[in-house]
């Protein structure tokens, strides 16, 4: 994939000469490096645009919650197919490394060691992968002492099969906190509030819950997907499924922090946090750039000329393999839409951050338009609902419409539920760079 890089001028009217830092007494800026923005791994550039929100079709189950209406949506990147297994494989490696250096292991080797003894005061420790990445804590062969403290990260006693060591994937939970600027907003005034009270903090655990593909299909033989879907290199490039809302918002969490720490390293600015889209983006980038069709490529058929189905969904009276896959396939299947994104519509539905409200287009902004709702454990369900978008395997064609609107349960994980990961351009828009 060819890398677009965009660059951002200093402030109009800083000049910096020489060794002068006062600039001669005149007011002339902060002195920064120039920044320069590329398009991140995987991602495509979303431009900034309005669009007619809303449904272009009848609405066939009369649900009357996709009332048209023209937003504005800025710059973003997003990425260009669904997280897939072996992206997903990636955060729950990391995870499972982490907590066996930190609670098992206990080895200096894996940690940064600071030139100066007397350097590191709070007595934190920080965890060396880049030398992780060269020598593996599970390759027993070089570090056989690893074996034994390692004994217990695996299933115990009757958990046991065959006495296998196999990670016990209960243990694998990930732990973050986030600024919720929400509340921050809306508490500002609030003296009583100290900063901590919009800080949340979550502890989410990472491994996928493999056994949807039995739980959503009652009498159904599912046993192969549940066995290989995820762990089986065959699957590498499917899109990861079995996720909650909370377990993929995490996953934006820690993508975050592992780019930065990256970034870190080499002196490098960060880029915007990544996050999942919320279902303005969503269905602004599935239209892609087209004004008033029904599908992400165009439509208003499900067919091309060739009569070639265009999607991986149920088409006629459940003929799965129709469309070249019986369950999901591969995150590059088909053709992308005008964005370059692959599969806004069908393979896996896919969860947005907007939480669902039947009535949410009567009243968001016409402006980077969302319904957020930060969901406590005390809450009742009807609170607890996210937007899904872009329809799956097993729905029909009306669900993978630009403008349909569906949702689930923030802790509830499906066989045919994913996502991907959007971060927001910082500057104008690549259009205006004059």
């Amino acid at each position: 994939m060819k890398h677009i890089y965009f660059y951002l001028a200093l402030v109009a009217g800083v000049v910096i000469t020489g060794c002068r830092s006062s600039g001669g007494g005149e007011v002339t800026g902060v002195p920064q490096k120039s920044f320069r923005s590329e398009v991140p791994y995987g991602m495509v550039y979303i431009p900034g645009g309005s669009f007619l929100m809303g449904q272009t079709d009848q609405d066939v189950t009369f649900a009357q919650i996709a009332q048209t209406k023209q937003v504005t949506v800025s710059p973003f990147f997003m990425d260009q197919t669904e997280i897939s297994n072996t992206q997903y494989k990636q955060y729950v490696n990391w995870v499972r490394d982490s907590i066996a250096i930190s609670n098992y292991l206990n080895d200096d080797k894996y940690y940064y060691q600071p030139k100066n003894k007397d350097a590191n005061t709070s007595g934190q420790k920080f965890i060396n992968w880049d030398y992780v990445s060269k020598n593996s804590v599970w390759n027993f062969k070089k570090n056989p002492d690893n074996a034994q403290k390692l004994q217990g990260m695996y299933y115990q006693g009757d958990d046991r099969i065959f006495d296998r060591n196999e990670v016990d994937v209960r243990l694998l939970k990930y732990h973050y906190s986030i600024m919720v600027l929400r509340d921050a907003a809306n508490y500002k005034n609030d003296k009583s509030k100290r900063r901590s009270d919009f800080i949340l903090r979550d502890t989410v655990a990472v491994y996928p819950d493999t056994l949807v593909w039995l739980s959503d299909f009652s009498y159904a033989a599912n046993e192969p997907m549940v066995e290989g879907y995820f762990s089986h290199p065959a699957f590498r490039n499917y899109p990861v499924v079995g996720i909650t809302w909370r377990q993929a918002r995490a996953f934006t969490v820690w993508r975050t922090r592992y780019n930065d720490a990256y970034k870190d390293k080499r002196g490098l600015p960060h880029r915007l946090p990544y996050s999942l889209p919320t279902e303005a983006e969503f269905e602004y980038a599935a239209r892609g750039g087209r004004i008033g069709t029904d599908y992400p490529w165009g439509g208003p058929y499900i067919k091309n000329a060739k009569g070639c189905l265009m999607a991986n969904f149920k088409p006629g009276r459940g003929n799965y393999t129709d469309d070249g896959g019986a369950y999901t396939v591969n995150v590059r299947s088909y053709f992308p839409n005008d964005y370059g994104l692959y599969n806004m519509a069908g393979n896996v539905a896919e969860w947005t951050a907007s939480a669902y409200d039947p009535a949410a287009s009567t009243f968001v902004h016409d402006m980077a338009p969302t319904f957020n709702y930060e969901a406590k454990p005390t809450d009742p369900e009807i609170m607890k609902r996210k937007v899904v978008r872009g329809g799956s395997w097993k729905d029909v064609g009306y669900f993978l419409q630009n403008s349909t609107r569906s949702y689930e349960y923030q802790d509830t994980a499906k066989s045919y539920i994913g996502f991907r990961c959007v971060s927001h351009f910082v500057g104008r828009d690549i259009r205006d760079r004059r």
